[in-house]
C-alpha cells in the first residue's frame, strides 16, 4: 500500500472525522491524528491511553476505512461488551463503515456476516473475546481474517492484563492472535484504566516478535465531572437519600450498586416512590437490556439502577450523573464506571453514597476470581484421565467447583496453554503446565492494595479527581477545583424524616421465595449417588419434591441483609460463632411466616442438624414451634461421620455429600406416617439448596404430605 503523505492523510482522515460526527467543524482531539498516521502510513503497533470521550473509537474507525480505501482488508475490532458493540456498530454506520458484530446476542444472523466477509463487503467485524476460543471461529473464519486483515483493535485493553481491575482470560488470547499476523497489519489498543503495570503488560503482550509500540498517554482527569462522597451509614439512609433528591440530579442518568439483589430492590423502591426507573442488572435478559439502554439515551427514564452490568463502553454522551451505592474495589473501576457521565456536557454530578457492607463484598469475588493449585490440578487430572472431551456440565460431576468458578479456571488454563476447547468440549493439551504461586499471590495482594486505595478515595484527605487520576499514573493529575474536597461540599446532605421512614420500611422488608430443586444434577452415578441401585437423573419426582419455601433475606439485601452478615460472620479465627436466635430476627421469621402465602398451613416443624450453629438453628425451630402452636417433630439424626459442608461445592458433590447425612429417626417417622398437614423444614443458611432438598425427600418419603423450607437467608 501506497503511503499517502502526511498532510494528504491529515486531509482525508478530516473528511472521515467529520462523517463520523456529523459535525463540518469537527477537528481532532491533540493526538488523534497522531495515532491515526501510526496505524495507517506507518503501519505500527500503537497503545492509546486516554480518558473516556476523548475520541478512541474514531482513531480506529477512521484508520479502518482509510486502509480499506487503501486495498487492505477488514479490520478485526475485539470488543468485550454488547451494549458497546451496538453502539460502535452505529457510529460506524454513520461515518460511511460498513460494519457487523458476531455475538451470542446475533447467532441467527452469522451465516449472513459470514456470507458479508466471503464476498468481501464488510469493513469492519466486531467480535467478544469469547469468539477467539469458539472452535469454528478459530478454524474456518480467523485464518481468512488474519490474512486479509487490515487492521487489528483491541478496545478496552487493560482486560488483557491480569494486573488490570477488569481482567477478562480470554483477552489473553489475543497475545496469540498478534504473534500470527503478518509485520506489516497494524494494531491498536485502547483504554481509559491503565496504570504504568498494566501498560507494560499490555505493551509486552503487544510487541511480541520484536515490535516497538508506540505509546500515546493522555491526561485523564475529567474537567466536566464534580466529585463526592456522602457516607449515611445504613442502607435505609441512603436509599431515603437517593428517593429524596435523584430528581435535583441534573438530566438523567446511573445508579450503581455493587450486587443484583440491591439493583433490584433499589430500582423498586425508587419506582414505589414515583421515579421513572429500569433495572439493569446481569439476571436482566437481553431484550429487556437493550429497551433500558435505549430508555435512557432517549431520556425517557432517569435513571438506570444497574450492577456492572452497564459498564464499559455505553455511551451516552450527556449522561447527567453517576450515583453508586456501595463502592467498586478499586478506585481504577471507580473511575472507569464515573467515566460514562459528563463526556459531551459542561457539568456532570458523580457520588459515591459507601456502604458498611462493601468490603464483604469486595471480599466475596476476590476469593472467586483467581485460581488455586488445588483446583487447577483437579481440573486437570480429570480431564487427562478422561482422554475425550468433556463439557462444562460433565466436568462438574468431577470437580468439586461451582459453574462460575469452573468456567473462569477454564479460560485461565487455556491462556496458559493447559487445556483447550475443541468440538465436543474441554482437552488436556498435555502441554507442562506450572501453577506460578508467586504471581497469583502478588495479584492477590495488588487486589488488596486496591481496595485499601478506594477507603483512602472515601476518606478525601485530598482531590478526589486528582487522586484517581494519580492511581491511574497520570503524571497529569492535579487538583480539580470542582471536588468537595477541593470547593466544599456541593450536594445537599439532608434527609426527610417521612422519606428515612418509608426507606426504612422497605428495607425491612422480610420474605423471599426459595424456589424447589426441580432436576437432579447430572453426572451422580459416577459419585456413587444412586436410589437404591437406580439412576438418579432428570426431574425430582413430585412425591419427592419440596413446595416453594422462604428465607427471612438475603445477605445482600439491603435491609436485613447486614444483620444477616453478622450473624454468619466467623470469630476471629475463623471460626462459626453459635448462639441462640437474636430476638429481631426471631420477630422477622414469623413476620415472614405470618406473610406466608402457602396452600396449607404447616401443623409441625422439623429442622436440618448444624454441626456449625447447633443452638441457633434448634432456637429458631423451638420457637417457630412454640409461638405457632405447631407440633415439634425434632431434628433429622445426622450421621457419625458428618463433617461441615464447604460452600463453593457444586450441585453434583454437594447432592454426594449429603445423600447420607441424614437419617429419619423412627419417633420422627411414627409420627410423619399419621402427618396430615404439610411439615416446616427449618435450616439456617441456604447455599445451594440441595440440604434442603435432599432433608425434604426423607420426609417425603417417610410420610410427609408437603415439606416447606424456611430458613433465616441464603446468598
Amino acid at each position: 500500500m501506497a503511503h499517502r503523505g502526511s498532510a494528504g492523510l491529515r486531509d482525508e482522515a478530516l473528511d472521515a472525522l467529520r462523517s463520523l460526527t456529523g459535525r463540518p467543524d469537527a477537528e481532532f482531539h491533540d493526538g488523534q491524528f497522531e495515532a491515526i498516521e501510526a496505524l495507517v502510513d506507518g503501519h505500527r503497533r500503537a497503545l492509546v491511553v486516554q480518558r473516556t470521550g476523548w475520541g478512541k473509537s474514531a482513531v480506529y474507525f477512521i484508520s479502518a476505512l482509510l486502509q480499506r480505501r487503501a486495498g487492505a482488508g477488514p479490520a478485526l475490532i475485539v470488543s468485550p461488551l454488547l451494549a458497546l458493540m451496538r453502539d460502535q456498530v452505529a457510529a460506524a454506520e454513520r461515518a460511511g463503515v460498513r460494519a457487523v458484530a458476531i455475538n451470542s446476542a446475533n447467532v441467527t444472523e452469522w451465516s449472513d456476516i459470514e456470507q458479508l466477509l466471503d464476498a468481501d463487503a464488510v469493513d469492519v467485524l466486531l467480535v467478544s473475546p469469547e469468539r477467539l476460543v469458539n472452535p469454528r471461529f478459530r478454524e474456518q473464519q480467523l485464518p481468512r481474517l488474519i490474512a486479509a486483515m487490515g487492521l487489528l483493535v483491541i478496545d478496552e485493553a487493560h482486560c488483557i492484563s491480569d494486573w488490570g481491575h477488569d481482567f477478562r482470560p480470554d483477552y489473553r488470547r489475543i497475545r496469540t492472535l498478534i504473534a500470527e499476523l503478518p509485520d506489516e497489519i497494524p494494531v491498536l489498543a485502547t483504554t481509559a484504566t491503565a496504570n504504568e503495570r498494566v501498560v507494560a503488560d499490555v505493551v509486552e503482550q503487544m510487541g511480541i516478535g520484536g515490535h516497538e509500540v508506540f505509546t500515546l498517554r493522555g491526561p485523564l482527569a475529567r474537567t466536566s465531572l464534580r466529585l463526592g462522597v456522602l457516607d449515611l451509614g445504613t442502607a435505609w439512609r441512603r436509599l431515603a437519600w437517593l428517593s429524596e433528591h435523584l430528581s435535583e440530579l441534573p438530566g438523567s442518568g446511573i445508579v450503581y450498586c455493587l450486587t443484583v439483589a440491591a439493583a433490584e430492590d433499589t430500582a423498586a423502591h425508587l419506582a414505589k416512590a414515583g421515579h421513572s426507573v429500569l433495572p439493569y442488572t446481569g439476571r436482566t435478559d437481553a431484550a429487556e437490556r437493550l429497551e433500558a439502554e435505549t430508555a435512557l439515551k432517549e431520556n425517557r427514564v432517569k435513571a438506570l439502577v444497574a450492577t456492572s452490568a452497564l459498564g464499559m463502553g455505553f455511551d451516552k454522551p450527556d449522561l447527567g450523573f453517576v450515583v453508586h451505592l456501595g463502592a467498586p474495589s478499586s478506585p481504577v473501576a471507580y473511575y472507569q464506571q464515573v467515566g460514562r457521565a459528563g463526556r459531551a456536557t459542561d457539568n456532570a454530578d458523580v457520588l459515591l453514597l459507601p456502604g458498611p457492607e462493601d468490603r464483604d463484598i469486595w471480599h466475596f469475588f476476590a476469593t472467586n476470581a483467581m485460581p488455586t493449585q488445588a483446583r487447577a490440578d483437579a481440573v486437570l487430572g480429570a480431564l487427562a484421565h478422561e482422554g475425550a472431551p468433556l463439557s462444562v456440565a460433565a466436568l462438574e460431576s468431577r470437580v468439586d467447583l461451582r459453574r462460575g468458578q469452573l468456567e473462569l479456571l477454564l479460560k485461565v488454563l487455556a491462556v496458559e496453554g493447559a487445556v483447550e476447547y475443541v468440538q465436543g468440549g474441554w482437552v488436556a493439551t498435555r502441554a507442562e503446565w506450572i501453577y506460578d504461586a508467586e504471581r497469583y499471590g502478588r495479584i492477590a495482594a495488588a487486589r488488596r492494595a486496591e481496595q485499601d486505595a478506594m477507603l483512602g478515595y472515601e476518606a478525601g484527605r485530598e482531590c478526589r479527581m486528582a487522586f484517581l487520576t494519580a492511581g491511574l499514573d497520570d503524571p497529569h493529575a492535579a487538583p480539580c477545583g470542582r471536588c468537595d474536597v477541593c470547593a466544599g461540599v456541593w450536594f445537599p446532605t439532608g434527609i426527610s424524616a417521612d422519606d428515612e421512614a418509608a426507606a426504612k420500611a422497605g428495607v425491612d422488608r422480610v420474605g423471599v421465595e426459595l424456589a424447589p430443586r426441580a432436576l437432579w444434577p447430572g453426572g451422580l452415578d459416577r459419585l456413587g449417588v444412586t436410589d437404591g441401585g437406580k439412576k438418579l437423573s432428570g426431574k425430582i419426582a413430585p412425591d419427592q419434591r419440596l413446595e416453594p419455601g422462604r428465607v427471612v433475606a438475603r445477605l445482600t439485601d439491603l435491609g436485613w441483609g447486614g444483620t444477616l452478615r453478622d450473624l454468619f460472620a466467623p470469630d476471629r479465627d475463623g471460626r462459626p460463632v453459635d448462639a441462640e436466635v437474636p430476638e429481631g430476627l426471631a420477630q422477622a421469621s414469623l413476620r415472614v411466616l405470618r406473610e406466608w402465602d402457602w396452600t396449607q398451613r404447616p401443623t409441625s416443624v422439623a429442622w436440618v442438624p448444624s454441626i456449625s450453629r447447633p443452638r441457633l438453628v434448634e432456637s429458631l425451630a423451638t420457637g417457630i414451634a412454640t409461638a405457632g402452636r405447631l407440633r415439634l417433630l425434632g431434628p433429622l439424626e445426622l450421621s457419625p461421620t458428618a463433617t461441615p459442608l464447604d460452600r463453593s461445592t457444586n450441585s453434583a458433590f454437594r447432592v454426594r455429600d449429603v445423600w447420607n447425612r441424614f437419617r429419619v429417626r423412627p419417633a420422627m417417622a411414627e409420627a410423619l406416617a399419621a402427618q396430615t398437614g404439610p411439615v416446616l423444614l427449618v435450616d439456617d443458611l441456604v447455599e445451594s439448596r440441595w440440604t434442603l432438598t435432599v432433608a425434604g425427600r426423607l420426609l417425603r418419603r417417610a410420610g410427609a404430605p408437603a415439606v416447606l423450607p424456611f430458613a433465616l437467608g441464603t446468598y
